[in-house]
């Protein structure tokens, strides 16, 4: 594992960043370096945008903590695998919790899916992308993923890469190992959906519409129900194990999911 500096603070800013760059803070990011953690002018903090690696960063101000000159690039932007969290959304607490593990896990993209059995009914996009924002500052992720708009879920199938391998999650289906299951797929080139349910499971015509899709893999994670929150990081664990970039330096995992923008550059 490449050695990274996890005892500095680390912010997420809006701003481009380079060598000599200054950028301002915001009322609540001033707050939380000067009032939260009590650096001073003079002190370090690590600072992010998800576009131009990680650079460390000199805090200025006199009453309070209200600039960053950008120094010197601790580490060069990287690029997530092409995995998304495809979820039918859960309430406050839960769906809090399943976007910041979700984002620990390497999803580069939250898609939520509204079904049949779908808990609630409207999805606050800017609270998932400030979980978003928390998860990548608390555990040294410098790639942000993307938040989409909730849709039904016949939408989302209908407008998806038939070429993308859909991980179905389904309770209903027979238990059987796992990452042979995920190895033996031939789909992962074109980037992977990871598709987790409702509480109440998926409706009958949901399901049915669900095994007529192109390149699946209908796969149980395990032989107990989980929650959908906890399935969603079990089912990203075990994607990334098989297909993703949890696998050695020699490749021995597996096949890997290319990044959301391999071939580019």
């Amino acid at each position: 594992m490449p050695e990274h500096d996890f005892r500095s603070p680390r912010l997420f800013v809006d701003a481009p960043l380079d060598a000599g760059a200054t950028v301002p803070l915001e009322r609540d990011q001033s707050n939380y370096l000067g009032n939260v953690l009590r650096l001073n002018a003079g002190d370090s903090v690590l600072v992010f945008n998800g576009r131009d690696g990680e650079w460390r960063a000199e805090i200025s101000g006199r009453k309070r903590a209200d600039m960053l000159t950008v120094s010197a690039q601790t580490r060069a932007q990287d690029r997530l695998p092409d995995v998304a969290c495809v979820f039918a959304p859960l309430k406050h607490a839960r769906l809090d919790y399943m976007v910041q593990k979700a984002v620990e896990m390497g999803a580069a993209r939250l898609v939520p899916v509204l079904t049949r059995f779908t808990q609630v009914s409207r999805v606050n996009s800017e609270r998932m992308r400030a979980n978003v924002v928390e998860a990548a500052e608390q555990c040294g992720i410098i790639s942000l993923a993307e938040v989409a708009d909730p849709l039904p879920l016949e939408n989302f199938l209908a407008g998806r890469d038939p070429a993308r391998l859909l991980v179905f999650c389904d309770e209903a289906a027979e238990v059987a190992n796992p990452i042979q299951a995920l190895q033996t797929a031939q789909a992962a080139n074109a980037g992977i959906d990871v598709l987790i349910g409702p509480e109440g499971g998926f409706a009958e015509e949901e399901r049915t519409l669900l095994l007529r899709q192109p390149a699946i893999l209908r796969l149980a994670l395990g032989p107990r129900i989980l929650r959908a929150d906890t399935a969603a990081v079990a089912a990203l664990a075990l994607v990334q194990a098989a297909l993703g970039d949890w696998g050695d330096s020699d490749g021995r995992t597996g096949g890997r999911v290319p990044s959301p923008l391999a071939g580019e550059g």
